[in-house]
């Protein structure tokens, strides 16, 4: 079936948000005393905050004290990306290219509702997504398919008809088990961790409505 709507995640396929999720991460969690490394954060991709917390702060901190940790995470993070937004390379062009093919748009995302609309507002393109699922919106993180399937249900596009495209192998696994077209963005992920997609990218300016049109009727 011909794809008709295109699912992004947010971190790391529209903004380049590797070091200042990082930085934001080490920022707070040094706060408590609790040291934090590069890659002990590059094995907590596609996962929500919550199960993060759960993991590093059982010993630290107190479970009903984790939503305060992840508001301050996450406020920390946003102070940074304000300050010098990092688009990542071909997100505008391929938003419009897709939303001008007539193509539905959804975000799907582990991220805070706050997260999202300021990715959206700084790339300024918040009016072309008619659907934006996020944190708030699931009980259950990825690999889980739920985020997609919310998505693809507001839209109101069969999820064999919508193709996902994710930085994270976690991601690229909930896409599938929604029996979605998955796309991976290499990056934060090696072509090796995101080879069950059905496409591998090493940027977004290789996608465009063609690209997409032709994987669909690959895939189906």
């Amino acid at each position: 079936m011909p794809i008709q709507a295109v699912i992004f995640d947010v971190d790391g396929v529209l903004v380049d948000s590797y070091q200042a999720h990082l930085q934001s991460w080490q920022q707070m969690l040094a706060e408590h005393g609790i040291e934090f490394t590069e890659d002990q954060f590059r094995a907590t991709f596609g996962r929500t905050s919550a199960d993060i917390l759960k993991d590093l702060c059982r010993q630290h901190v107190a479970e009903n004290e984790h939503g305060a940790l992840d508001d301050r995470k996450e406020a920390l993070y946003r102070e940074i990306i304000r300050k010098e937004f990092p688009a990542l390379e071909g997100a505008v062009e391929l938003i419009d290219a897709l939303s001008t093919a007539g193509f539905a748009l959804a975000v799907g995302s582990s991220g805070p509702p706050e997260n999202i609309e300021l990715t959206l507002d700084c790339l300024d393109r918040a009016e072309k997504f008619a659907a934006c699922v996020t944190r708030t919106d699931v009980t259950r993180g990825k690999p889980d398919p739920q985020v997609f399937e919310i998505a693809a249900a507001r839209l109101g596009v069969p999820p064999a008809r919508c193709c996902v495209v994710e930085d994270a192998p976690a991601g690229v696994e909930a896409a599938n088990r929604a029996e979605m077209t998955s796309i991976g963005l290499t990056g934060t992920a090696t072509r090796a961790e995101l080879a069950h997609a059905d496409l591998v990218v090493d940027g977004l300016r290789q996608l465009s409505p063609e690209v997409i049109r032709r994987l669909g009727s690959q895939t189906c």
